[in-house]
């Protein structure tokens, strides 16, 4: 199939969804458009295992679509921003120790505590995964995924001081996540030496680098704003912005998800405030909202077909149900050990941990670091167990935070 045809089968199949999931089901829309998916992948597999169809060309389909270069070299750019876009900075100043703190050291202490669990339950059921790779799952798992934490949150009608603690950790974390990931893989792959001091500067480059270019890009971006008054050529200049800044992150090796986020925060605050028209502003917010609803939806329809690709096992789904206890155990400590020590003991920050928690939800981040992995038999390993924490992250915590939100504000 040709590109145009891929893209027309995927926007076809997103918009039948979409429709189907509006008129009937009314899931939230990420979450309605991934089950939809889910459930036609999941009908042909068993068609197939009866003999009644062919899937053939259906895994061909799929497998023409490299999910990993479209979300992280692609979708990921455009969708990070737009999230970045509408996070206030005076807000998330309010809360920027606490998002810096669990954005990073809590990405990586939720990584050892995560792939130690799996690596020791891997043992147990005799899969016998290598503790270098256990970590790597942990380093992919650990960082929450801003496209489907965002997602959620819009729908769920939280506060906007704990819309800004939860969305503003996972729009940082997952560019730590990235950086942590490729150090693992570095190691466990030998090209990456295990210096305590390398490993330390690798990190402060690719995150720092990151931070810096996005708010150099993001203030000339912003200068240029200031300077015009036409609303379609200061939408080119956002898409600009996105698209060749996100390039140049890659080319000068620093980490492109948080140089997206720092760039989106300057122009989201500084330019749609001191930068834009009215006219401008409302025109820049409604494209940019558009263009995220439609990626959205595109990416979850994508993680959902994926399934009809990925061989899955008995041992790979007991490995799996371990892995969701381990991802969950990784991320309460990783969050309320920070909060505890920071001495945030008001009576409401318990319940505060309880939504970090259960509000940190995994998607298209994870499975596009995991297919980005080296063949082997490490990844006949995680890949399934991957798929099935995001399963159950965006299937079962998606769909249960709004009711968890009501029960922990309400004791």
């Amino acid at each position: 199939m040709t590109a145009f045809q891929i893209i027309a089968a995927i926007l076809t199949l997103t918009a039948v969804g979409s429709y189907l999931n509006q008129r009937y089901v009314k899931f939230p829309t990420t979450i309605g458009l991934m089950a939809f998916a889910f459930l036609i992948s999941l009908t042909a597999i068993i068609l197939d295992e009866w003999g009644w169809t062919d899937l053939r060309m259906a895994v061909a389909f799929v497998g023409q679509i490299d999910f990993s270069e479209v979300l992280l070299h692609g979708m990921l750019s455009f969708l990070l921003f737009a999230g970045a876009l509408h996070i206030n900075l005076k807000d998330l100043k309010s809360v920027k120790w606490l998002v810096a703190i669990l954005a990073t050291v809590g990405v990586i202490m939720a990584t050892f505590i995560t792939g130690t669990l799996v690596w020791l339950g891997s043992d147990l059921i005799g899969l016998k995964l290598p503790y270098l790779y256990a970590l790597l799952f942990g380093a992919l798992i650990s960082p929450t995924d801003p496209i489907a934490v965002l997602s959620i949150l819009k729908e769920a009608g939280i506060s906007k001081n704990l819309y800004v603690k939860i969305g503003g950790e996972s729009l940082f974390n997952d560019g730590i996540g990235v950086v942590v990931f490729l150090t693992i893989l570095g190691l466990a792959t030998g090209t990456q030496r295990p210096e305590l001091s390398g490993i330390s500067m690798l990190l402060t480059q690719e995150a720092l680098g990151g931070a810096i270019l996005g708010l150099l890009l993001g203030w000339i971006t912003y200068r240029l704003l200031h300077s015009i008054d036409a609303y379609k050529v200061e939408v080119l200049l956002t898409l600009a912005l996105v698209t060749g800044g996100y390039v140049l992150a890659e080319l000068l090796h620093v980490a492109a998800p948080i140089y997206m986020v720092t760039a989106g925060l300057v122009v989201g605050n500084h330019g749609r405030n001191f930068g834009m028209s009215e006219q401008t502003r409302n025109r820049l917010d409604g494209f940019w909202e558009l263009l995220d609803e439609i990626l959205n939806a595109v990416l979850f329809m994508l993680i959902g077909l994926e399934i009809i690709v990925i061989t899955i096992t008995g041992q790979h789904i007991l490995l799996g149900i371990l892995a969701i206890a381990a991802v969950l155990i990784g991320r309460i400590v990783s969050v309320g050990i920070p909060v505890g020590l920071m001495g945030l003991r008001k009576p409401f920050e318990w319940r505060t941990v309880g939504l970090l928690t259960w509000g940190g939800l995994r998607g298209g981040l994870s499975i596009a670091m995991v297919l980005s992995l080296p063949s082997g038999p490490e990844k006949a390993i995680i890949l399934p167990v991957t798929y099935i924490v995001v399963l159950f992250s965006i299937l079962i915590q998606g769909l249960t935070f709004k009711p968890a939100l009501k029960f922990l504000i309400k004791r």
